[in-house]
This record gives C-alpha cells, structure tokens and sequence, in this order.
C-alpha cells in the first residue's frame, strides 16, 4: 500500500487547491463555510525520469510511476475514517497570500490546533481504558497512568513530539508526525496556479514556468522525510516504479510487488538502473556480471532493478 500523507491547514489557507494541484483529482474547493463531510483521496506522483528511461529501452507498453497517497479532509478535525491520524506525514499550508497574510503565525495556530486535537483524542481514549481497567488488568491500569500523565503534557500546551518517553501504542497523535510546511503564496508556491497548470498537458505546462514545478520539490521533499526509495520491474507488458522504506529487504520488495511472488520467494536478479541502461539489455547485463542473484535479507537500494524469482 501506498505510503499516505494528510493535508492540515486554517480555514482558507488553500489546501484543497494544493490537494488538486499534487494529485490532478479535480476535487471541488468551497470555502471553509461550507458543509463538507468527505475526504479527498488522490495519489502524487513521485517525479522520475530514470523509470521512462528504462521503459523505452525494454518497450513497455505501460508506463506506472510510484507515487504517496494524499488526503485533505475538512478542517483540521482528524477523526474521519481514513483521516490523518493514519497518515505517515502531514503537509500543513499556510496563507501567504491574503492582505496582511503572516504565515508564521498561521503555523503556530495550526500547531496549536493539533494539539487540542491529541488532546480530545486522548481524552476519550482516557474514558475508555478507564471503564475498561476496572477489570483489574494490570496493562490497562499501567495504561490509564500513562495516558493521564500524556494528558497532563497536552493540558500544559506542548506537543506529543516533546514527550520524553513513549506513548501508548493505541494512540495516533497528530503532533508526533513529520510536518512540511508549504507557504501559498508569493514566497512559496502559488497553488492556485499549479493547480490550473495541472490540467494542462505537461509540455504545454512547463511553457508557463520559468524552470522545473514547484510541486516536484514538495514531492521530493516528501520522499526524503519518509524515508523513501524506489525500485522497479520493468518488462514489455509494464514498467513500473515502486516504493520501499529504505533499509527493507528484497522479501519487503516482492511482498509490495505480490504477496505470492513473496512467499514462493527464491531469489532476485538485481542490476542497477543505469547499468541497465548502459549495457542496453538484461542478456547483456549479466553477461558482463552486473546483473546478481540476492536473497530474501538483501537491502534494497534505490534505483535497483528487480526481478525476483518464485515457486508457488
């Protein structure tokens, strides 16, 4: 599954426009006024030339990119099924384009908005394991004192990310999570305008910027906070960029590929990408020793070209 980032943002701060100019889903922007009960899902592409590169080279007939799964949902209120305590980062946007816009500010209010949100999520988690640990087990009662003392630390202003120790395993809290911040305005992007650009073809929207999007960068940005790598399958039937954390092996990388292909997990033919390209096919590759056999604990690197051997 895709790795999922939630878009947080003050009323009107342009997180939709962001959302629509990131995944091209075309979700409708209404103002913060407006009864809006659903979350936008949508998927951002992870810019890499390297996959068209291989594609060309084997002929595939389909081209499918990696890409991080994005949600906007109303408000900062992040209790919708499938809302942002699921997501592995936050993007939060801030106003840099109204009349006496102060984004610095509008983050610090965001921030604090957060944390009333852990707060209330505390809480009620809180009034559960307290009926529940009337049962007398000592894990719920170690929990209910843990999670007043969590209390007490949001009561006090300050985010989880300051607690000292860790937190009980039942909670998502909003403030532990990696937070990248994207001005919307004239002195970050203008995600009114990536946002029309997104529906035009990509060679004529490259004609209205003056060097590489804008939104790219969030995107890379957003691959190197969640720690991520990409490999590829490439065939003539589809080449295909996938996503890994870095550090996962290459039984982490069948298993995103098909959990059959990991289970009947033999072995991996691996070459670099631009090996591949350079030597112009696998048959070459291997011949000249750069294509190699790995096994199931093989750390992934990114760029590698994977092939992985099965029996079911």
């Amino acid at each position: 599954m895709a790795l999922q980032v939630g878009i947080v943002g003050l009323p009107n701060a342009g997180k939709t426009t962001l959302f629509n100019a990131l995944t091209h889903a075309g979700a409708e922007v209404t103002a913060y006024a407006s009864v809006v009960e659903k979350a936008n899902v949508g998927m951002a592409v992870i810019p890499d030339d390297r996959l068209d590169r291989l594609a060309e080279l084997v002929g595939s007939r389909k081209v499918t990119p990696a890409a991080i799964r994005v949600v906007d949902v109303p408000a900062t209120s992040a209790d919708l099924p499938g809302g942002l305590r699921q997501a592995d980062a936050l993007l939060a946007v801030v106003d840099g384009f109204s009349d006496g816009a102060d984004p610095a500010g509008d983050l610090e209010s965001l921030k604090l908005e957060m944390v009333v949100a852990d707060r209330d999520h505390v809480e009620r988690r809180l009034e559960k394991v307290r009926k529940d640990a009337k049962s007398g087990d000592p894990g719920l009662r170690k929990e209910l004192e843990l999670l007043q003392e969590v209390l007490a630390h949001l009561e006090a202003g300050a985010a989880l990310s300051e607690w000292p120790g860790e937190l009980p395993p039942a909670l998502e809290p909003l403030t532990t999570k990696p937070l990248l911040v994207v001005e919307n305005g004239p002195g970050g992007i203008d995600c009114k305008l990536e946002m029309e650009l997104a529906e035009l073809e990509p060679e004529e929207a490259a004609e209205f910027r003056a060097g590489p999007s804008a939104l790219d960068e969030v995107v890379g940005r957003l691959k190197d906070t969640l720690g991520l790598i990409v490999f590829y399958t490439v065939g003539d039937t589809e080449a295909r960029a996938w996503t890994l954390r870095q550090g996962q092996s290459a039984l982490d990388a069948a298993e995103s590929v098909h959990s059959d292909i990991a289970r009947g997990f033999i072995r991996a033919e691996v070459i670099r990408w631009d090996d591949l390209l350079e030597c112009g096919s696998h048959v070459e590759a291997a011949r000249r020793g750069l294509q190699r056999l790995e096994g199931k604990t093989y750390v992934v690197e990114d760029g590698d070209v994977i092939n992985v051997r099965f029996n079911l």
